[in-house]
């Protein structure tokens, strides 16, 4: 059976993208220009029908400011700030001539404003300025607000619901203007057509703590807002309309994880060694500054990855240096002087930056992360002094996405001590000699590793994208989510040498990617040599769990196994037949795995 393949009971599976069950109602979230149909109006309705245009724009901005005054208190009100500028559209001049002079030729106004709003997104997609092509995200929300008013449809809006709703979000995708209403009183959980585990709404959701699901396909086709549903971020099923024994069944399930997962809190101050004496620092992954506090508290020893990508996508404009140290700091205090790693700008791709990118037909090996950075010093300086003014407050080390050769480095350098100097000639305290280390995440960084051995400080093993560049397989398709396949030989032998140029170089190699956070993956990443883990912060005590549970031996075994395989699939066997006869079939393991039906396994469903 095919992991999509409706099943029978209407079940339908996607990928785990945020373990945990909740049982509630749908709000479906159908955020899609609607079909317009043309409409023709008699001379006498026209001023009417311009009226009743006006009254739509009306209700649209009374509307956005809703959405503004909750998204603040969401996400903050920078964040919020990105519909100041679907304001500034609504009441763009030429924007509503255009319209009324489609009404004065007996247009209705709905297809009027489709037509304008048309024609107008097509034209800021081809603007050579990238900030105006930025703006056809927003034209998008606006096209889709003021029609669905005009036309009478519902309004999707997740703002709407009450706290304690414990409600299902079930959408195609979710976009940044999207991402900062989300109401954690309201949202329980988030199901999405597209989407992978590595994938923007999956990460956001293991940060938020939002047991989620990605990949399902035509989830918003096959159920309708107020169903009842089951959401399994664990398996990754979705049950629309579920029996009273499903209901029992999973009711009964999820106490018993509520409770593993009590129990794992337990582990939170042990030392992470395994049987054999073997000591694996665990840091957690830090997606934004609020969830540093709660990181902090989980049993990790520092950051291993601070994202900085928060400060700059789904922006009306650029944070300054200000706003990014306030941020940083925020981390590093919380810590009280543990390792915060922090990885500089790695926005393009699926990851759109303030100003937003040129189109770019291959935008994962395009102009983004580091290669941005050094093409646009200003905004890299501007980071980096923030950076240099939050290590006074701990132990900062900044990390350079996405390096190739020692060039990049050497310019990343060169522009930290320029950033640097102009704190010197400002006055400004700051501290020196800051650890400047790189992320391994492509074959080539695997490769030429040896050479950059005298130029940084750490390695950083990044999974998600290594998997990407090695494979040649977008992270992001959920059609491709079958071949994503971590372990996969090729993957897991860059690992091992990564691992190996760094211990024979003195240098700290840690893995912060996704890869790490799953038992079986953390189990191999043990035997290949890693000894220090970067985990989204609620994975850590099951990681300690699992470091604690097995021997480096035994897990050196199974990873020479793994990489003696010639699938993924047989590394996966190889694997989870040693890592079982440590824990028996302890549902734990099964975190971010897929259920176990028809013979399924990561290679089926793509994993982590």
């Amino acid at each position: 059976m095919s992991p999509d393949t409706p099943r029978s009971d209407g079940k339908m599976i996607g990928m785990p993208a945020s373990p945990g069950i909740v049982i509630g109602p749908v709000h479906l979230l159908l955020w899609e220009v609607p079909d317009v149909p043309q409409r023709i109006i008699a001379d006498e309705k026209i001023e009417s029908e311009i009226a009743r245009f006006h009254d739509a724009l009306t209700t649209a901005k009374g509307r956005l400011a809703q959405v503004k005054a909750r998204a603040e208190r969401h996400a903050g009100p920078e964040e919020a700030a990105i519909f100041d500028v679907q304001v500034q559209i609504l009441s763009d001049g030429e924007l509503i001539s255009s319209v009324e002079k489609f009404i004065r030729r007996n247009i209705g106004a709905e297809k009027a404003f489709d037509l304008v709003l048309i024609e107008s997104r097509q034209n800021f997609a081809r603007h050579a300025q990238p900030m105006i092509r930025e703006r056809v995200g927003d034209l998008t929300d606006i096209h889709i607000r003021v029609l669905s008013i005009l036309l009478g449809l519902p309004d999707h809006d997740p703002v709407d619901l009450p706290k304690g709703s414990n409600a299902i979000l079930v959408t195609h995708d979710l976009t940044p203007s999207l991402t900062v209403q989300l109401d954690r009183d309201a949202i329980a959980a988030i199901a999405t057509d597209e989407g992978t585990r590595t994938s923007h709404v999956a990460i956001l959701a293991r940060s938020l703590g939002l047991p989620a699901v990605v990949g399902l396909r035509d989830a918003t086709r096959r159920v309708s807002g107020g169903d009842e549903i089951i959401l399994d971020g664990s398996s990754g099923a979705l049950i629309p309309r579920p029996t009273a024994v499903q209901i029992a069944s999973y009711t009964l399930r999820a106490a018993r994880e509520e409770a593993d997962t009590a129990e794992l809190q337990q582990l939170v101050g042990a030392e992470p060694v395994t049987l054999d004496g073997v000591r694996i620092t665990l840091r957690a992954n830090v997606d934004l500054p609020e969830e540093a506090e709660a990181a902090a508290h989980s049993g990790a020893e520092g950051v291993g990855l601070m994202r900085t990508e928060f400060l700059v996508v789904g922006r009306a404009s650029m944070p300054d240096e200000e706003e990014q140290y306030r941020a940083y700091k925020r981390v590093v205090e919380a810590f009280e002087g543990k390792p915060v790693v922090i990885r500089t700008f790695d926005v393009g791709g699926d990851k759109l930056p303030v100003g937003g990118f040129p189109h770019e037909a291959n935008p994962f090996l395009g102009w983004r992360a580091i290669r941005m950075c050094l093409d646009e010093p200003e905004i890299f300086k501007t980071q980096l002094r923030a950076l240099l003014r939050a290590a006074m407050h701990g132990d900062v080390r900044i990390m350079l996405p996405l390096v190739v050769s020692v060039e990049e480095v050497r310019q990343a350098r060169h522009l930290l001590e320029e950033a640097a100097a102009e704190l010197d000639e400002r006055g400004v305290d700051y501290r020196h000699g800051l650890p400047l280390g790189v992320m391994i995440e492509t074959p080539a960084a695997v490769i030429v590793a040896d050479t950059l051995v005298k130029d940084v400080a750490f390695f950083s093993i990044g999974t998600n994208d290594l998997v990407q560049y090695t494979l040649a397989v977008d992270r992001g398709n959920a059609n491709l989510a079958s071949r994503f396949t971590p372990l996969h030989p090729a993957v897991l032998r860059l690992i091992r040498r990564t691992v190996e140029v760094g211990n024979d170089n003195g240098l700290e190699v840690s893995v912060c990617g996704e890869m790490a956070s799953q038992p079986l993956m953390a189990f191999a990443l043990i035997g290949l040599g890693v000894r220090q883990l970067s985990v989204a912060g609620r994975a850590v005590p099951l990681v300690k769990r699992i470091v604690r549970g097995v021997s480096a031996e035994v897990a050196m075994d199974a990873a020479n196994a793994a990489l003696g395989a010639q699938t993924a699939r047989e590394a996966e066997d190889e694997l989870r037949r040693r890592l079982f006869s440590a824990f028996g079939d302890a549902q734990f393991l099964r975190d971010g795995l897929p259920e176990y039906v028809d013979g399924n396994t990561f290679e089926g469903f793509g994993g982590p």
